[in-house]
């Protein structure tokens, strides 16, 4: 039987975020500061990222020391400054004859046309999600990251809802634990994988009630033109088991089956859904196929799950009803 946890339920991991004073936005944290093997896997066509081609198996560094996860679109990679700073100045990174330099794969989400003013995380932003980094349960809704995310924009960002950060996972009897942590900021609806019931997602004409944009689209109805805009999931999920890249790059891929259970359409041309896997190393290898399957189930259902807790824990912004404002959870 496994205990519901939080990506911080991971020995050696640590959460924090940080969020904008001007405007609706911010950036999450995540700490592996005796580092993490890592793999990472693309998906949607308009991405954000930063250092990730080094996550390839073949690369040469074999850890990272944090992933960093923005809002703010390209613009929002620059929090990744200070946290590569916050790491420096502890003498935490990749050891060279000129001192260490700390691994910092990072992702953004758009959430620019959120709030009135036009600013994006920074690096003091980033360097104050890792000052508030802590292994205490994650802080779940419209915090970090997940501060400016929206959900539902088929039909126009008008119709949209309020999404956020959700983290969630599983410990297994044998010690085996895997975790996960979503910023949800989809094109598509938020969809509960157990029934089909949309948690959040495209508006009816009048406000009140939930399209299917699945449904709609497949019946002729066409996309808004700012449905374009103000997209991205991006993600973390994490083991305690030892693995190589090539294991984490797989698994990263098998965790966007779980954000493609929960999110309807997933992966489109204006989504950069990107997902990192990473393996703390502190319990053993996997010993056998049975022991990864276990691995590969849960990391998909981590992420489905996390996606859930995201929309059911945001709150609104003006003109983003959230879902318990709505009351469709």
């Amino acid at each position: 039987m496994a205990e519901q946890i939080t990506l911080t339920s991971l020995d050696g991991v640590l959460v924090g975020h940080a969020r904008r004073d001007d405007r609706p936005t911010g950036c999450t944290v995540v700490l592996t500061t005796a580092g993490a093997v890592a793999g990472v896997d693309v998906r949607g066509a308009a991405p954000g990222t930063r250092e990730t081609a080094l996550l390839r198996p073949e690369a040469t560094v074999e850890v990272v020391h944090a992933v960093l996860l923005a809002g703010g679109s390209a613009f929002g990679l620059a929090a990744a400054d200070g946290v590569m700073k916050f790491l420096r100045q502890r003498d935490i990174g990749y050891p060279t004859p000129n001192g260490p330099v700390p691994i910092v794969p990072s992702a953004i989400l758009y959430d620019l046309g959120v709030g009135e003013s036009g600013s994006y995380p920074d690096a003091a932003n980033g360097f104050a999600a890792c000052e508030a980094a802590s292994s205490a349960r994650v802080v779940e809704g419209s915090v970090g990251a997940g501060t400016g995310a929206t959900v539902g924009k088929m039909f126009g960002s008008s119709f949209a809802m309020k999404g956020g950060v959700g983290s969630t996972g599983f410990r297994f009897d044998d010690g085996t634990t895997v975790a996960a942590l979503m910023a949800v900021n989809c094109r598509g609806d938020v969809v509960d994988p157990a029934n089909g019931r949309i948690l959040a997602g495209a508006r009816s004409a009048d406000g009140s009630g939930l399209r299917d944009s699945v449904a709609q689209i497949l019946q002729g109805s066409g996309a808004a033109e700012d449905a374009g805009a103000h997209n991205t999931t991006i993600g973390v999920v994490a083991t305690n088991r030892t693995l190589t890249k090539s294991e984490c790059t797989h698994l990263a891929a098998v965790a966007h089956d779980g954000l493609a259970r929960a999110i309807t359409p997933a992966h489109t041309r204006f989504d950069g859904d990107t997902i990192f896997f990473l393996s703390t190393g502190t319990a053993a290898a996997p010993d056998g196929a049975a022991a990864f399957d276990r691995l590969e189930v849960a990391t998909a259902a981590a992420v489905a799950n996390s996606i859930l807790r995201a929309a059911s824990e945001a709150t609104s912004l003006p003109g983003y009803p959230s879902a318990r404002e709505l009351g469709t959870i």
